[in-house]
Formats: C-alpha cells, structure tokens, sequence
C-alpha cells in the first residue's frame, strides 16, 4: 500500500461508469470530483435537486473535461430506490463503481417513507436495496466493486437490535441509532462479500470510513433539532478535529480504485485514532465480522425491502 496515497495516485478509470450516492456535498462530492478527475463516467445520484444542480456546477468547474450527470435518489423512500436502478439499468450497460456513500447522522427520530427509522433506513436499508437492485449489472461487468461507507460510530452501540431495529419499542438514542446503522453497513459488506464469494461472482467488495472529518452531515441533527447549542457544538468539532472532506474521501477513493484492494478490505485514515491522514487498511470490531448476526440482519433486510439477490 502506497504511503500518503492521493487522488495523485487513482490510475486511469476511462470508461468506467461510477454511481456515488450522496454526491452533492462533503464526502460524496469530493468522491464524484476526483472519480470524474480521473476519466470515469460519474452518475451522481443525490436526493435534493437544486443541491444536486450545484454540485454538478462543482464539478465540472473543478474538473472542466468531467463526464458527470445527475439522476434522482431518495434512499429514504423504496419506490425512489426502485424508480432510480430502473432509469440507470435503461441508460447504462455497465456498472464499475457502486459507492454507497450517502447518510444521515444522529437526527431526531423520524421515519421513512417506508415506515423504517430514519436513519438505519437511509443508512442501511436504502443501500441494501439499491445494491441488489443493480447488483445484476455489477456481476456483468469485469472487475467492478462496491464500497460500503460505514464510521468509527460503529463500536458507540452495544450491538444490533434486530427484532426491533427500527426502534418502535426502544427507548430512542439518536447516537446509539446511528452507531447501529453504521454496524449495520460493516455487516452488509461481509455478507455480501460471502455470498458474493460462494456464487463465484467477481465483483470486490469493500468498506471505507473518512475518520471525522469537517462535513455537513455533522449539523443536519441539530438543525432539525432546532439547537444552536448542538449547531456549535459540532462548529467547535469540526474546527478542532476535523480533517477536510478531500481528505476524508481518500479511503473510499483508494478502496474503490486502488489495484491492491481486495474483497472483504476496509479501509480509514492511518493517523491518531483514526480521526485523519492518508489511507490505510484498518480492523473493525468483533461484532461487525459476527456471522450469524449478518445472516440475520440480511434476512430482515430482505423481507422489510423486498428486494432479493441474485
């Protein structure tokens, strides 16, 4: 693995096609600006139109010779999920790069379109469905991956609550919730990696996580819980132990381009506990790598977003 790896280092991805959710801020921007950097075909899939717009504006002021476009994503809402992998399967014949970067964090409860709390819904949820969804095309093309975003949130839980993960009989923590999300996302990409393995596809899966690092998701919560003490408190984070989004994108962007990655890897930043730095291949904690508690997490993913895999 490269020291100090950089967008520098992404080799050529002329005429792959990448699919990066979340693309119009922070994490999922920077990802979409250095793919398009790169020569890749970047689907921006994003839920707010007019951020999207601007995002897009972004891009190709950043990158003047980028192939970018927008395509409407809700990952809160299934028939969105479904409408979105419908309109990609008719525009494009392949699938690269799946980046499943988009999500929330530690917002009020709320639910989905579907009835799921909020976040493990958008975190989790939206994502498991999308990528069954458009796994068909992933098997289909050669040497395509899927990366995972997941968090360093995801040793803050005591563990999964799957008789009741959408928190309708729990008292509700707003960290805890995100933290399960988030152990949800490690134990989707070893699941899938396992099934993935025993069907012979070749598709790599793999997980990344930006350390913290200064975005907007961190003033979503409490802008939607009317706190300018939460708003400040997360100023103060931000300016004291943030790293920038570029530089927390670095693990998504080398796991999903890097020669080296393999499926099953996870990649974060290398510095001080993991808070910032330059790529490296990192561990998880136990729990997140727990097999019977992945088969039963797919399990209730597949009955809740009746979507099935291959």
């Amino acid at each position: 693995m490269a020291t100090n790896w950089d967008t520098r280092q992404i080799p050529s991805q002329v005429g792959r096609v990448a699919v990066v959710t979340g693309a119009s801020s922070g994490l999922g921007l920077e990802t979409a600006v250095a793919l398009a950097g790169a020569g890749a075909k970047v689907v921006m899939a994003c839920r707010n139109p007019a951020k999207a717009a601007d995002a897009l504006a972004q891009v190709k002021r950043r990158r003047p010779n980028a192939d970018a476009e927008l395509m409407a994503l809700d990952l809160a809402d299934l028939a969105s999920v479904r409408r979105f992998a419908s309109e990609f399967a008719s525009r494009h014949s392949r699938l690269d790069l799946l980046i499943n970067n988009a999500g929330v964090m530690a917002v009020p409860f709320q639910k989905t379109a579907d009835g799921f709390e909020m976040q493990i819904g958008t975190n989790h949820f939206g994502h498991f469905a999308l990528t069954g969804l458009l796994l068909e095309k992933l098997v289909a093309t050669k040497d395509s991956r899927i990366v995972n975003l997941a968090s360093l949130a995801h040793r803050w839980t005591r563990g999964m609550n799957l008789e009741d993960p959408n928190f309708e009989r729990a008292r509700y923590n707003k960290w805890d919730a995100y933290g399960k999300s988030k152990l949800a996302n490690l134990l989707f990409t070893f699941e899938l990696v396992r099934r993935l393995q025993a069907s012979a596809a070749n598709v790599v899966v793999a997980a990344a996580h930006p350390g913290y690092s200064s975005t907007n998701l961190q003033f979503v919560g409490p802008q939607q819980a009317k706190s300018s003490f939460g708003s400040a408190l997360m100023k103060i984070g931000n300016s004291l132990f943030g790293q920038s989004a570029a530089m927390g994108a670095l693990p998504t962007l080398y796991a999903a381009t890097a020669p080296d990655v393999g499926t099953g890897d996870y990649y974060g930043p290398g510095g001080f506990q993991q808070i910032g730095g330059y790529p490296v291949k990192v561990g998880c904690r136990k729990a997140a790598r727990d097999v019977q508690t992945a088969a039963q997490l797919w399990t209730v993913s597949e009955k809740l977003t009746s979507v099935k895999y291959l």
